[in-house]
């Protein structure tokens, strides 16, 4: 049946009568009748009832006013979809969208946006070695004077000071650009995490894939791929992010993950595009991974983000709690020891230590969490050598697989066996190094103190993820280490017992406990999985996707950056809160890899759990 409401006449009645916080949007905290008489341009009416029903009817009726209607045709298979079907179809038709970006003319006002720095100009970096990128940017720079942008090129040779004077005046990375016509220029695409986030980063990207892929949007994930090679091509590396400011640093290693996604769901596979991307995969492993910086005299590699001071992307109070006791020991407010320390006026060996941990905190992805404070760059993480074990056996594969056994490099010849070593004597050293057996958890190792760590984190699971572990390590890992990670929401980051204690000096960080992350939730179930624990990947899956499910009736289609595992909220008060949940009316984005982590869970799924999920039936009442 068709029927058109009037929009700006039910939307003001709407707003008025249910958004009772006047938060733009419609929740269970809103204190209206939870019952609206929606009324149709032929004056009959329509009743809508609940907190869940209602937010979707302000959400379409929003969108409707937005895109200039005066009059909407509304059905009951849009008002009264079931929260399973709508979250689905929102991340697959609106969230991926909302997320796209690209670096040129057609999109550089939405691609420059950066609401961690505010100047006057929008920076618009170049590669040394791209010159078609460099001469594109600056006629767009004459074109665009609305737009303030500066286009700059790199020096050929980066170095700490480089990076100093950059800082500055910090600006978006360059990415591909490809050629359409003789005329047409057009940036590859790429999506961002959502809010704060506005640009291609490392590690989220590979999640993202894993959910473009599976939403059909296979060439979006090829681009991301192809992202990463021009990156590692002209910046040395797979960057943190592309903006300058993330120069210096990597993040987690997933690129042969990537690769084999693409090119094993592709049915015509492209054996030029795979030697191209292996190449790149053994450049990044050499030049960064294995490098003089993150190789350790272990023979495991560490995080390690280059530079000098203080992040420039972090919020003005982020570090707070660490500079108190140097202005105190100074004798000067916080905010002018801040200025100081700057400037360079002030310099302090304890400081820059603490500050060489904390941008390689920020190299592993894990920033930031009291497993690593003030202590990052003397670990060999458990996290990190598992994916780059992973590499090695990956790369092994491809070499035997796809290319005869015999491999050339750059006029250096692979065979297969010289990375299964690699990934033989890898895989002794993190057993000696990070297994304990009698509590059942794969530790950091500090290749400084020369011992290993005790901190109970979720990173004890890449080893299955990688197919590390042995049966009898997998038993344990599952038998001791998750019942201290399990919570109601899924699992936590890390346990409440190895956290400690939070108060104003010790404040908390987001990858702790209670806080469970996307990444985190899929490697663990991929892992169980990996070693026959089917039911216990089942069991998490579901308890990830209620958490998400729940959140998004609840609050207006919500889908954030994380969540609290322990009371299964979006609502969280650490660092700088929670991206994707500051939205108007409705959410066009998401936030990246957690859309991704409700398509992937969604896998782990059979239809009558899917049916317990869409009548969201607490996961206490299904797994015993």
């Amino acid at each position: 049946m068709k029927v058109y409401f009037d929009v700006e006449k039910n939307l003001r009645v709407l707003i008025s009568q249910e958004d009772t916080n006047n938060d733009k949007k419609i929740t269970i905290e809103d204190k209206g009748q939870k019952v609206f008489k929606l009324i149709s341009i032929d004056n009959h009416q329509y009743e809508i009832c609940g907190t869940y029903y209602l937010s979707i009817l302000l959400q379409e009726l929003y969108l409707a006013k937005e895109s200039g209607k005066k009059k909407v045709m509304l059905t009951d298979k849009i008002l009264f979809q079931s929260p399973l079907d709508r979250a689905s179809y929102l991340i697959k038709n609106y969230f991926w969208d909302g997320l796209t970006r690209a670096i040129d003319e057609n999109n550089i006002e939405n691609a420059i946006k950066d609401s961690k720095i505010k100047q006057d100009k929008n920076y618009i970096y170049v590669p040394f070695t791209d010159k078609l990128a460099y001469k594109y940017f600056k006629k767009l720079e004459r074109k665009k004077p609305k737009l303030k942008l500066s286009v700059k090129k790199l020096p050929e040779l980066l170095n700490e000071n480089i990076f100093h004077k950059i800082n500055k005046q910090p600006g978006i990375l360059t990415l591909g650009l490809k050629r359409k016509t003789k005329k047409k220029i057009s940036g590859i695409p790429f999506v961002v995490p959502g809010g704060r986030f506005n640009e291609m980063y490392g590690w989220d990207s590979y999640f993202e894939s894993l959910g473009l892929i599976i939403d059909g949007k296979i060439n979006l994930a090829v681009s991301m791929a192809e992202n990463f090679f021009y990156e590692i091509k002209h910046y040395g590396k797979i960057l943190n992010a592309n903006r300058t400011y993330y120069l210096n640093r990597s993040q987690p290693p997933f690129l042969t993950s990537l690769i084999l996604d693409i090119y094993n769901y592709k049915k015509k596979k492209n054996i030029t595009w795979l030697k191209k991307g292996l190449n790149y995969v053994i450049r990044e492993y050499i030049n960064v991974w294995t490098d003089s910086k993150h190789l350790t005299p272990t023979g495991l590699s560490r995080y390690f983000g280059s530079g000098k001071g203080m992040p420039p992307e972090t919020e003005p109070a982020h570090f707070n709690s660490v500079l108190k006791p140097f202005a105190k020991k100074y004798n000067m407010p916080i905010h002018e020891f801040r200025k100081n320390y700057l400037n360079n006026k002030i310099i302090d060996n304890k400081l820059e230590e603490y500050f060489l941990h904390d941008r390689s905190v920020r190299e592993s992805g894990h920033d930031t969490s009291y497993r690593l404070e003030g202590r990052s760059a003397y670990l060999n993480t458990v996290d990190l050598n598992s994916l780059l074990y992973k590499y090695e056996i990956d790369i092994a594969w491809l070499i035997k697989e796809e290319f005869n056994d015999n491999f050339n490099y750059y006029g250096k010849k692979y065979n297969s066996l010289f990375w299964l070593n690699k990934a033989k004597k890898r895989k002794i050293i993190i057993n000696n190094l990070m297994w304990n057996k009698s509590t059942g958890f794969f530790f950091d190792y500090n290749f400084k103190k020369k011992k290993r760590t005790n901190y109970e984190s979720a990173t004890t699971f890449y080893p299955l993820w990688a197919k590390l572990a042995s049966k009898k390590q997998a038993k344990l890992v599952v038998k001791k280490a998750l019942p201290l990670l399990e919570e109601y929401g899924g699992v936590a980051a890390s346990s409440k017992h190895s956290r400690g204690i939070i108060n104003k000096n010790r404040p908390q960080k987001q990858w702790d406990y209670p806080f469970g992350w996307a990444p985190h939730q899929i490697i663990i179930w991929v892992g169980l999985k990996n070693y026959g624990y089917e039911k216990e990947s089942t069991r998490l899956a579901y308890k990830w996707l209620y958490t998400i499910l729940r959140n998004f009736v609840d609050y207006n289609g919500t889908i954030p950056e994380k969540y609290n595992v322990v009371s299964r909220s979006h609502k969280v008060f650490a660092e700088y809160g929670n991206v994707g949940v500051d939205f108007d009316y409705i959410t066009k984005e998401g936030f990246g890899w957690m859309n991704a982590s409700f398509k992937v869970g969604l896998t782990y799924l059979d239809e009558k759990l899917k049916e317990n999920l869409n009548k969201l039936i607490p996961p206490e009442w299904i797994f015993k």
